[in-house]
């Protein structure tokens, strides 16, 4: 069944190319957020929908002779308002059924409501694209399906079946002749340019949901929230920037503090570091050291090693040692054989003699300067030497 929410849903979707007809919707991209919003809607209760202004209603006008029936519609739910004398023939600037309703009332949306009798009825099978500009196809149709032609009747249409999503449809046309038409519009006197439409009765008293006015003579009436909405959604989206910039405000003060606090505690951690770094610089110096000491022999493994290598007859002046330079300065008998005697120790390599001999005239000796480079044998050196040797 159709709802009245769905024909003021049509009204309202028609300035964004969208159309409404009994449970099919065409949209456009405006239209699909609209319907989507009274969508959700209308899972809120009644009485917050009008509170909201969601569900505001509208008033059904119906002539009864000299009387004008008025109808308040919200859902569907109907409900008489009372009765007030026929305004036809009034001359008035103002709208005579202001005092009346009040003003909650006086700005709902005013449709005249007609008899179900009055309204002639046809069903159409038309193709589906035909549901996007639907009361203008049904216009070509009016002369073929009633008697009368198109300026003679006010009509509009509607689905009221759909095989399939782009199968083809069922759509009703509703035509009204002026002639029977005229007269109730006569008889609301200076409230028929106020009508927001004109929907026609079905058989069991509940309006078809069609709008029988011209697009252009329809009334639009002005929301009374829609200042009070536009208010709300401009504090709205203040409010969201307004917290979107605390909270990047917040992350970028979060930011600056956790920086401060790294520079806070970056200068202990570098001068630990450094202090890291010399110790191990200190202990890989050690290290190298030691190992550098342990490459070479000690002053007491030295001189006794000369001890038992120079013969009785050789006594020393000096024995210097300097970095891995040994030296020897002394008197010997034997002096020319103390390269023999000094070579293939593993203390020392490439003895040699520094200078000539030179005879002690007193002790008759020769008087030697001999070289030596202390640590094991140059392997590299002593292979050839070797191999030329065997």
């Amino acid at each position: 069944m159709s709802t009245p929410a769905a024909g003021r849903l049509q009204d309202r979707l028609g300035r964004f190319g969208a159309r409404v007809s009994g449970s099919t919707l065409r949209t456009g991209t405006g239209g699909f957020f609209s319907w989507w919003g009274n969508a959700l809607a209308s899972w809120l209760p009644p009485r917050v929908r009008q509170l909201l202004g969601m569900d505001r209603g509208r008033l059904l006008l119906l002539v009864e002779g000299d009387v004008l029936r008025l109808r308040l519609q919200r859902g569907d739910e109907i409900r008489d308002l009372g009765n007030v004398p026929s305004l036809q023939g009034l001359e008035s600037r103002h709208d005579p059924l202001e005092s009346v309703l009040g003003v909650r009332l006086s700005d709902l949306p005013r449709w005249l409501l007609l008899p179900a009798g009055s309204a002639l009825r046809r069903r159409l099978p038309l193709p589906a694209a035909a549901a996007e500009r639907l009361r203008d196809v049904v216009g070509f149709e009016i002369e073929r399906q009633t008697p009368f032609t198109a300026d003679a009747v006010a009509y509009d249409a509607r689905v009221v079946a759909r095989r399939d999503v782009e199968g083809p449809i069922d759509a009703e046309l509703i035509a009204v002749p002026r002639v029977a038409l005229d007269p109730q519009l006569a008889a609301l006197g200076p409230v028929a340019p106020l009508l927001a439409g004109i929907d026609v009765a079905g058989t069991d008293g509940v309006p078809l949901q069609i709008n029988l006015l011209a697009p252009a003579q329809r009334q639009r009436t002005r929301d009374p929230w829609q200042t009070w909405n536009l208010a709300f959604a401009a504090v709205a989206v203040v409010a969201a920037g307004l917290t979107l910039w605390q909270v990047l405000e917040n992350r970028r003060e979060a930011a600056d503090d956790f920086d401060a606090q790294i520079a806070r505690e970056a200068g202990p951690a570098r001068r630990a570091a450094a202090q890291q770094q010399e110790l191990v610089n200190l202990v890989e110096g050690q290290a190298f050291l030691q190992r550098t000491r342990a490459a070479y022999p000690t002053a007491v493994e030295v001189m006794d090693e000369l001890s038992r290598r120079l013969p009785d007859g050789t006594y020393l002046e000096k024995l210097a040692i300097e970095e891995n330079r040994l030296t020897l300065i002394g008197l010997s008998n034997e002096a020319p054989a103390l390269i023999g005697r000094l070579q293939d120790s593993s203390l020392w390599r490439s003895p040699a003699l520094a200078g000539a001999l030179q005879t002690d005239p007193t002790t008759r000796k020769d008087r030697f300067t001999l070289t030596a480079e202390l640590g094991p044998a140059d392997t590299r050196k002593e292979a050839p030497r070797a191999a030329a040797g065997e």
